[in-house]
């Protein structure tokens, strides 16, 4: 399993600009394999911070986890994802997703029309725009497009799609580099996320797919504490009802049996189950316990830095 880690906050805390460019130099020079952005209405926007990130990085890959689909036209998103690929030389993993009802309908006033088949027609319209040819031909029920489009520098770059539920780890199966996970355990990945992708991948005679697991994780001495912090920090996840079901899939009742939180024996033992789950990919979500955060969150670090040759 890939060791990787956001570089920008996932909770209602604020990443400047600064902050973004210092986190990723920093995960580069310990040796993790990603450095992940969010796409939140309170981030900087995913697809700039990674331009910028490129330029301060030189190896580790960037991604995105995840830019909505319904707000961007493919063709725009794929130009822009093309551009930031130009800048990173190639480091790129644009993650995707539709999101969900109470963010497309109620914050951008659009129709969350039939998720799955608008991300089937989005993966192939974003396909033939990135894989290079210049002219982008698709006529479906949810778009339409003749088009032109060529980044001088850009590449095709992995596309891995946010797919919790059994038609859209279909079409991530078929049509994408893999998915990625949130709120998520061991079984629910066991049981629901790998069956399922890897199926519809040998069905499409494509690769084995990535599964990146986003997971909140605190090293600490306390974890009753820790739990109970993360069950604060990320309770409005239950309130989603495609969160609310990959819980129920696994054995975690809230995002406090999902969090990873404990000692580093206890961390790195349960990191590892994880990968013999099938996770491909870590995408770490540090969060602090405790009076000292900024200690709670370097001691997390460093562990997760320790491990991040790939753990078996």
């Amino acid at each position: 399993m890939r060791i990787g880690i956001f570089i920008s906050e996932t909770s209602a805390e604020r990443t400047t600009v600064d902050d973004l460019l210092e986190r990723a130099a920093w995960a580069e020079a310990n040796g993790f394999a990603t450095g992940w952005v969010p796409h939140i209405p309170w981030s900087l926007d995913a697809l700039t911070a990674l331009t910028l990130a490129g330029r301060a990085t030189t190896r580790i890959e960037l991604g995105t986890a995840v830019v909505p689909t319904y707000p961007r036209h493919p063709l725009a998103l794929a130009q822009q994802a093309l551009s930031t690929q130009a800048v990173c030389g190639g480091r790129l993993a644009l993650g995707i997703g539709p999101s969900h009802p109470v963010v497309i309908e109620r914050m951008f006033g659009l129709h969350y029309d039939r998720p799955a088949s608008h991300t089937r027609e989005y993966l192939q319209v974003l396909g033939a725009a990135t894989n290079g040819g210049g002219q982008v031909m698709f006529h479906g029920e949810h778009f339409d497009v003749d088009a032109l489009l060529d980044v001088p520098g850009g590449e095709p770059m992995p596309v891995l799609v946010a797919a919790l539920a059994p038609l859209m780890l279909r079409v991530a199966g078929e049509l994408s580099a893999g998915t990625i996970t949130w709120m998520a355990d061991e079984r629910a990945i066991a049981g629901h996320v790998v069956p399922r992708i890897h199926q519809a991948a040998r069905d499409a005679g494509r690769r084995e797919p990535r599964v990146v697991a986003g997971l909140p994780i605190a090293v600490c001495d306390d974890p009753d504490a820790a739990r109970a912090r993360a069950a604060h920090v990320f309770s409005v996840y239950e309130q989603i009802p495609a969160y609310r079901r990959m819980l129920d899939h696994g054995d975690a009742e809230g995002p406090a049996g999902v969090a990873v939180v404990g000692d580093e024996a206890t961390v790195t033992a349960r990191l590892r189950s994880y990968a013999s789950a099938g996770v491909t990919d870590l995408a770490a979500t540090v969060f602090p316990v405790g009076d000292d955060s900024e200690a709670s969150r370097r001691r997390t670090r460093e562990l997760l830095a320790s491990l991040a040759p790939d753990l078996a």
